[in-house]
């Protein structure tokens, strides 16, 4: 019994890596097909989010056939409850990188990103790639203090996030109100993005050392 339950949370690790390394291309494939353009790239983002949706029902099923043969306590049950958390954090990662690829396409052919905001975007959509890349690490080797560090990244989100708004909301703001919207919109699902892969950080540090990270 024991050998299949480890059996098992093998294959829900295995399953919440592929999901990170999915919402990782997704979002940077809707960064490319935004600020590009881009509208075949930008439908490939959105069909593919059906697989991350695959996967996140899957981590579902074989987490509640664990909860129901082997009824886990103590470090066991908090390896299984962790696990559910990720997995709804990174399955909304790829919900926002679609939301980023759709906005594309709803302007398209027509650029959706003012030129002057494409330098910004560019790097949140950068910011965004390395905390998926450092999440997907941490979900191969848990590490408490790596999965901490993602926080530092975020900093840098929040940052760029500020310096978008400062933008909008400047005098000399020329391309109306639709574009101001379209752009706070980006803005907040790249931040957003970046919030749920600390959330899922903060999951592995609880995993690992059985505390929970502060906010």
């Amino acid at each position: 019994m024991r050998e299949e339950f480890r059996s098992d949370l093998i294959e829900i690790g295995r399953l919440l890596v592929s999901m990170a390394e999915a919402v990782r291309s997704a979002m940077s494939h809707a960064t490319d097909s935004l600020l590009n353009a881009d509208r075949a790239a930008a439908e490939l983002v959105v069909a593919r989010d059906a697989e991350v949706d695959a996967l996140y029902r899957q981590v579902e099923e074989k987490i509640h056939a664990v909860l129901a043969r082997q009824a886990p306590v103590a470090g066991d049950l908090r390896m299984v409850v962790s696990a559910m958390h990720i997995a709804a954090d990174i399955e909304r990662m790829g919900d926002l990188a679609e939301h980023v690829a759709r906005t594309g396409l709803r302007r398209h052919p027509a650029p959706a990103v003012p030129q002057e905001l494409v330098g910004v975007l560019r790097q949140m959509g950068n910011v965004a790639d390395r905390l998926a890349a450092e999440m997907t690490m941490v979900l191969t080797s848990p590490n408490a203090d790596r999965a901490a560090d993602l926080e530092t990244a975020d900093d840098a989100m929040d940052t760029l996030h500020r310096q978008l708004f400062q933008a909008l909301l400047g005098p000399g703001w020329p391309h109306g109100v639709e574009a101001a919207v379209d752009a706070a919109l980006l803005g907040r699902y790249y931040e957003r993005y970046a919030d749920h892969a600390v959330n899922s950080g903060r999951h592995i540090v609880y995993l690992v050392t059985g505390e929970h990270a502060s906010s």
